[in-house]
């Protein structure tokens, strides 16, 4: 596999971009391509020296298929061709659930509580590491906090090696093959992003943490958005260089 030039993004939403992953990028004098689907973008021809970052959005595996999304189904398709192709892939959010259903996989409701009902993982929360895992296994020496904003566990199909963890959902990291990654949790987000999505994303932030969720992403993020920058790009750092060989 040639070494990777160009960073394919596919984004659903304008404010969920690809963030840090564009910052780390540029630094490498890759060149970024930018397809919004939600604006009726094409789909990219893609090539040796491509690597797809697949961003998050409020829809789901479950929407594939309804007409709000017509795009939905085509890119589904396109990253189960590219995984056939041993493309490089990284799927953040809801393109960590379409990596997995293309590749098999499901997604479900993600529940919480005694008796277990349905309720939104938002806010900054640590993930652990599994113990055998040796690729990442520095990054996790201390604790890793990452943030959170979904509304569904992923099911992974039977090919898929687990990663990390959260307390409250297994499926968080995880790869596909040796050409792609899935993560749950958001690493990509800057304290303006961030803003944007408490601010725009109202209902579903008092869904998962009730009238005062706002406050309390407010005080997470000055705790840790600075705090674990270094770390969340280091994670990108490795991602690259896993995919790069």
């Amino acid at each position: 596999m040639n070494a990777i030039r160009r960073l394919l993004v596919l984004q659903h939403l304008e404010i969920e971009g690809p963030g840090l992953f564009e910052q780390f990028a540029k630094e490498r004098d890759l060149k970024i391509e930018i397809i919004r689907l939600d604006n009726k973008n094409a789909l990219p021809q893609t090539k040796k020296g491509d690597l797809i970052l697949i961003m998050g959005g409020p829809m789901g595996v479950k929407d594939i298929g309804r007409e709000r999304y017509p795009w939905l189904k085509l890119e589904r398709d396109f990253i189960k061709k590219e995984l056939e192709n041993e493309r490089p892939i990284i799927g953040v959010c809801l393109g960590a659930q379409l990596l997995a259903n293309a590749a098999g996989g499901d997604v479900e409701i993600l529940k919480y509580g005694s008796p277990p009902r349905a309720l939104p993982e938002i806010g900054w929360s640590q993930i652990f590491i599994d113990k055998s895992n040796k690729d990442f296994k520095a990054l996790f020496e201390d604790p890793f906090h990452v943030l959170h904003w979904h509304g569904d566990r992923i099911l992974l199909p039977n090919k898929a090696v687990l990663i990390a963890s959260s307390a409250r959902c297994k499926e968080q990291f995880f790869r596909i093959g040796n050409f792609a990654y899935g993560l749950q949790f958001h690493i990509e987000t800057t304290g303006k992003m961030i803003n944007k999505w408490i601010k725009e994303d109202k209902e579903f932030v008092i869904k998962g943490l009730g009238l005062n969720g706002q406050e309390i992403l407010k005080e997470e993020n000055k705790k840790y958005i600075d705090k674990t920058f270094s770390k969340r790009k280091l994670l990108i750092s490795k991602l690259f260089e896993l995919l790069d060989n």
